[in-house]
């Protein structure tokens, strides 16, 4: 299978607006009916005007198609569809990785989507997306540009996610890991710890709410915080954690919203159980979002990682 996704321009209009109609009339019926069925060849020929458009190509065929509209500093996609015949191929989530270089200068993506398509809503829920307003029927969604989104679909696999982002760290590193209790913080620590071949088990540090594992290779130290009892950045503060940070990887759990202030530049990774998961499905998905902060991160990338 030969997918390749292009930047076009208003000349793609015929081909964005079949794949368009064909995606669109593919979904149930929707009251009001969805914008985009009412396009024409002129109307898309004038939005991919302003910016331009992705166009997805499975053997040369056109199967996938958005349209670009920035407006300030956030770049909305509009017209997001794949033709009912190439579903399933993964096209998709190749147009909404195609999206981080072609909006390149803008800080966050977003989608407006329709709350009565549930299936949609889980899409892009799985990529990245957040819920920031909801006004029925739409629901519109955000996600950082910069943000890479895993599937984890068991431990082992996130332990290997862990391994392959501990090859992109270094001494002075901070992580700050959220997600529900059970999630994976610590399975992916687990990984970054293996990764960094570091001294003794990496298990959860509740009860002594910090703990060193000491490099067993000349690398840095793993320094593992579990902040989920602590009060506030005060009690952060008093344990010192700043005569580690310039000589250790230090991960802390639960830290969001606390160990921001700890250094200008961190790893926000968000942990979240799949929504579309079958109750008596042994298959426990998670999906891990990753969103480099600051300078440092600025000429690196943590797309290919697991």
């Amino acid at each position: 299978m030969s997918v390749e996704v292009r930047r076009v321009g208003p000349e793609a209009a015929a081909d964005v607006l079949a794949v368009v109609r064909a995606a669109f009339a593919a979904r149930p019926p929707l009251d009001p009916p969805a914008d985009a069925l009412a396009e024409t060849e002129e109307s898309i020929a004038e939005m991919l005007g302003r910016y331009g458009g992705l166009l997805a190509l499975l053997e040369g065929r056109p199967v996938g198609a958005l349209v670009l509209d920035p407006v300030g500093s956030t770049m909305y996609l509009r017209r997001f569809g794949v033709h009912p015949d190439a579903q399933g191929h993964g096209i998709a989530r190749m147009l909404v990785d195609a999206v981080v270089d072609a909006a390149e200068g803008y800080d966050d993506a977003t989608v407006v989507a329709r709350e009565e398509l549930p299936r949609t809503l889980r899409f892009w829920e799985r990529q990245g997306f957040r819920e920031i307003a909801r006004s029925s029927p739409l629901v519109e969604m955000r996600r950082p540009l910069r943000t890479c989104v895993y599937d984890a679909d068991d431990a082992d696999a996130m332990q290997a996610l862990g391994r392959s982002l501990a090859g992109q760290l270094q001494p002075g590193d901070l992580i700050v890991l959220s997600g529900e209790l059970g999630a994976g913080k610590t399975t992916l620590t687990q990984g970054i710890g293996a990764g960094l071949h570091v001294r003794g088990d990496v298990t959860s540090p509740t009860f002594v709410i910090a703990r060193v594992h000491p490099s067993l290779v000349g690398g840095p130290d793993l320094v593992h915080v579990d902040a989920y009892r602590l009060g506030g950045i005060e009690e952060l503060d008093d344990l010192d954690l700043d005569t580690d940070l310039d000589h250790a990887v230090t991960v802390v759990e639960w830290g969001e919203g606390l160990a921001e202030g700890l250094t200008e530049s961190r790893l926000e990774i968000r942990i979240v159980r799949s929504t579309a998961t079958d109750p008596e499905d042994e298959i426990d998905p998670r999906r891990v979002e990753i969103t480099p902060v600051g300078p440092r991160w600025h000429a690196l990338s943590f797309r290919g990682l697991g």
